[in-house]
């Protein structure tokens, strides 16, 4: 059976969110069931955008530096990393004030490259990953709940298309994006093969409506946390009491067999009735997954100006 550990949780505030923390793994086996000595350590959050600053549309630096220092106290030697579709993970972890965190912690930022492997898919004979999240002893998954205008919710499966290099993303929507269900397919490969070993959700602040930037914070106050990404999303789904049919990752998942049902989820905390939110706010209206040819030239332009002309002014300014 997977395991799903839930958590009510309503604080950020560091030393609070470390007891929710050490609660929430504690039937899972702690932190050190995940992370031995001198293991190199990804941590994958949210990051998404620099420039919607309290918009909780992230994940909370304050979750960052929590599993950080439990890794580090295990003797895992924790990085960040991530690619966002815009600009550099450093660029936006420094606009999102990741940085005086991770610089205080001795914490590196690691920008992500992509690099070609083969999945047993035959509708995706190869994908292209990150070469530094597949290289990592362990992974460590970090999203936020929130709302998706093309994909109806973002939670864990969707955070790890953040381990594809940033124009690749793009690429991605032009390719898979006129088909609904294979585009849900490609995020479950893609997270079949980084195969994070532990997904910790950002659940006490949401962000819902017309995410996964233009909606609005909600509280939520809760904690998740599984080494199964996948019975964890569907988890989630049944606590915002939203349709798994209408989740391109989540229904996929289950298409695929991967996604255990929701009797053969063991939850050792609180169940999802007992967290159960009944008025999630979900997008007002749905729009294309896919993109023609000059959007996905404008995004790469837009990329690499971000990447090597505005973030670079930035930190030059800064100096």
């Amino acid at each position: 059976m997977a395991t799903v550990s839930l958590l009510a949780a309503d604080s950020y505030e560091l030393l609070r969110l470390r007891e929710s923390m050490t609660t929430l793994l504690a039937p899972l086996g702690g932190i050190e069931a995940f992370v031995k000595e001198g293991d190199r350590v990804l941590l994958k959050p949210n990051l998404l955008t620099g420039s919607k600053p309290g918009r909780e549309c992230i994940t909370r630096p304050e979750i960052v530096q929590c599993v950080a220092e439990m890794v580090r106290e295990a003797g895992g030697k924790p990085f960040f990393g991530d690619s966002p579709a815009f600009g550099t993970a450093r660029g936006v972890a420094s606009n999102n004030g990741y940085l005086p965190m991770m610089e205080a912690l001795g914490i590196e930022v690691v920008e992500f490259h992509g690099q070609r492997y083969a999945t047993d898919n035959e509708k995706f004979n190869h994908l292209r990953l990150s070469k530094e999240a597949l290289a990592a002893d362990v992974v460590i998954n970090l999203p936020k709940v929130k709302s998706h205008v093309q994909l109806t919710m973002t939670l864990g499966v969707k955070n790890l298309f953040g381990c594809v290099p940033g124009k690749m993303k793009a690429w991605w929507h032009m390719e898979a994006g006129k088909d609904v269900n294979r585009f849900g397919e490609m995020l479950v490969e893609t997270a079949r093969a980084i195969r994070p070993n532990l997904t910790i959700i950002d659940g006490i602040i949401g962000h819902e409506g017309n995410g996964p930037s233009g909606g609005e914070p909600r509280f939520l106050g809760l904690l998740g946390a599984s080494g199964d990404v996948f019975a964890l999303d569907r988890a989630l789904v049944e606590v915002l009491q939203v349709d798994p049919a209408i989740i391109p990752t989540v229904a996929a998942s289950q298409r695929l067999g991967v996604c255990p049902k929701l009797a053969d989820i063991e939850f050792p905390l609180a169940k999802p009735v007992d967290l159960r939110v009944t008025d999630w706010k979900l997008p007002a209206a749905l729009i294309p997954i896919d993109f023609g040819l000059p959007r996905v030239l404008k995004s790469t332009f837009k990329h690499f100006y971000i990447r090597f002309i505005k973030e670079p002014m930035k930190a030059y300014s800064e100096r």
